[in-house]
């Protein structure tokens, strides 16, 4: 599953711009520098509050504790990737559109396979071809650490599966924006479809 992207920080700022953020009440500061998101670590997200699209960083990884494999213990995964919308731990975040978020991305990664099919350190990267900055579609939910997100997964296009038939991120077209943020539930799912490959290009 996709476990690291890039944004192209010189272009993030236009695109906010672009769709709607108030520049007064982006807090804390995104790091210009910061090119490379990895789980765990800090990213950008941009989500509703009070009626106006507001940027910030949260951490990448939503913290979700499972019975251990010793009775009686517990442990904590951090998810970067939903698969499962019809989870409940999912469905009662994407009920709530407060807790939908765009996570920008200027192209996001995907293992390389080896001859044994399990991934390996090189990598295949993606973007969607005629957008500096595009974005995936969000969930975000306090926890212990801190806001946390992570984004949806889907089927494969024709340009990933050859790559990688597991899945892909949903990424959202721009008309799809409001839709995501702020629709209702059953319209924010049915934007969990694959992008279209001739949108896209591999690098």
């Amino acid at each position: 599953m996709c476990n690291h992207y890039q944004n192209h920080p010189e272009a993030l700022p236009t695109w906010r711009q672009y769709i709607g953020i108030d520049p007064h009440v982006y807090d804390p500061p995104f790091s210009e520098t910061r090119i490379d998101v990895w789980p765990r670590r800090m990213g950008e997200v941009v989500r509703t509050v009070d009626g106006k699209r507001v940027a910030g960083e949260m951490a990448w990884g939503v913290p979700l504790t499972l019975p251990g494999k010793r009775p009686g213990t517990t442990v904590t995964k951090y998810v970067t990737n939903v698969r499962n919308l019809a989870s409940p731990f999912w469905a009662n975040m994407l009920k709530r559109p407060a807790q939908r978020c765009l996570v920008p991305f200027s192209r996001f990664a995907e293992p390389k396979l080896g001859p044994d099919g399990k991934g390996t350190k090189d990598e295949h990267w993606f973007r969607v071809a005629d957008r500096e900055v595009a974005a995936f579609a969000g969930l975000w939910r306090p926890s212990a650490v801190g806001d946390a997100y992570a984004f949806l997964t889907c089927a494969p296009n024709p340009l990933v599966a050859p790559l990688h038939p597991k899945a892909m991120p949903v990424i959202l077209a721009e008309d799809d924006y409001a839709t995501w943020l702020d629709g209702d539930a059953e319209a924010a799912a049915a934007l969990a479809v694959p992008f279209p490959s001739q949108l896209m290009v591999v690098e």
